[in-house]
């Protein structure tokens, strides 16, 4: 029998060595802090805080697919993460009491609206060039947030919509406890929304190394090329475009059971859709890995800014200046992401690659010449 091919060979090797990359180890890294978060740091605050960059690093890496991989701006992301919240708040609400197979059902009709809703975007705007797809999805994602505020009897309106959810999420429920920390409801639900963060970020990672992924960046990069050597560009958008969506309403499934609570505020307002497009330009758009900085970097800063102005009270209680520019948090996170646009144009991970590519050409030509 004869022996692997030289093109088997080098890809063995490169699959050995990205086992033990330096990327494994701190993706290995990140993963155990955020197991052993809340027990090393029992504090809510803390836990929220994770929870919601795991939740919103899928929301954004799913908007990157979109815009970073496709070079489709979607201005109505949020409404599909909206309509996963929904999902799960509305079927476990209108069905008085939760039930397991809530979670699911939730997440198929979730993903069913978004497909279609998806496809409907994609089969009218896709043709047409421009900013139309934008405009598009902006005029959907405006008139969803008008429809959950109009539509009492459905939604509740501005009043929200709380709820309860079944076995170990439930509020009361109790496992004693490890290592001082209780193990509570909603810390099963802790650890379920990094679970499905995992398996999302994963399938992400999977689906844009996959030959498919290889076409869009084709695409994004030079479509007339694309058609010439034969692929159907409107067919692998479309796909993008409804794979993202579905993942978004799974990643807004997850942010409403964090919070038990659902209103057109806080799941389909634009604000959460200048938060998305914030994080994926902080991130670097089609980094994918990009995506978690980029939520972290804003969730940090929305929770951690305000503390100046108690820690000017405590430390220059008679000063009156100063006490008064610490009020102006946002103006500080205004400057940070300014400067985090000015040293990282390309995103932090968008740079840092570049960065690093850079060297590795320079390393490689200096051997040459040598």
């Amino acid at each position: 029998m004869s022996g692997p091919t030289p093109v088997q060979k080098d890809r063995y090797q490169w699959q050995h060595s990205r086992l033990w990359s330096p990327a494994v180890a701190l993706q290995l890294l990140l993963l155990l802090a955020f197991l052993t978060a809340p027990f090393l740091v029992p504090s809510f605050r803390v836990m929220d805080v994770l929870a919601k960059v795991m939740i919103f690093t899928i929301a954004v890496a799913s908007f990157d697919l979109i815009l970073g991989y496709t070079g489709q701006l979607s201005l109505g992301h949020a409404m599909f993460f909206g309509i996963g919240a929904y999902s799960l708040g509305l079927v476990i609400y209108h069905s008085g009491s939760p039930q397991w197979y809530h979670l699911v059902l939730a997440a198929l009709v979730a993903i069913t609206l978004s497909v279609v809703l998806a496809v409907i975007i994609a089969f009218f705007s896709l043709r047409v060039k421009a900013i139309f797809f934008a405009m598009m999805t902006l005029a959907l994602a405006e008139f969803a947030h008008i429809l959950a505020i109009q539509w009492y009897d459905l939604t509740l309106a501005e009043d929200g919509v709380s709820f309860k959810l079944p076995g170990i999420f439930a509020v009361g429920w109790s496992g004693g406890e490890v290592f001082g920390t209780q193990l509570n409801g909603r810390l099963m639900v802790y650890y379920f929304i990094l679970a499905s963060m995992v398996v999302l970020f994963v399938g992400l990672m999977r689906f844009v190394r996959s030959p498919v992924g290889r076409v869009l960046k084709s695409i994004r990069e030079n479509e007339q090329r694309s058609i010439a050597l034969g692929f159907r560009t409107f067919r692998y958008q479309t796909f993008a475009i409804v794979f993202g969506s579905a993942v978004a309403s799974l990643a807004g499934i997850l942010f409403a059971m964090w919070l038990r609570y659902v209103n057109p505020e806080s799941v389909m307002a634009t604000p959460i859709m200048l938060n998305i497009l914030l994080m994926v330009i902080i991130g670097g758009l089609g980094t994918m890995y990009g995506s978690m900085i980029g939520a972290a970097f804003l969730q940090f800063a929305e929770t951690w800014l305000p503390e100046i102005q108690k820690l000017a009270q405590a430390l220059l209680p008679q000063a009156a200046i100063v006490q008064r520019l610490a009020e102006r948090w946002i103006l500080y996170f205004g400057i940070l992401f300014v400067l985090v646009v000015f040293f990282f144009p390309k995103g932090v991970v968008g740079t840092a690659r570049d960065i690093i590519l850079k060297r590795r050409q320079g390393e490689t030509g200096g051997r040459t010449d040598g």
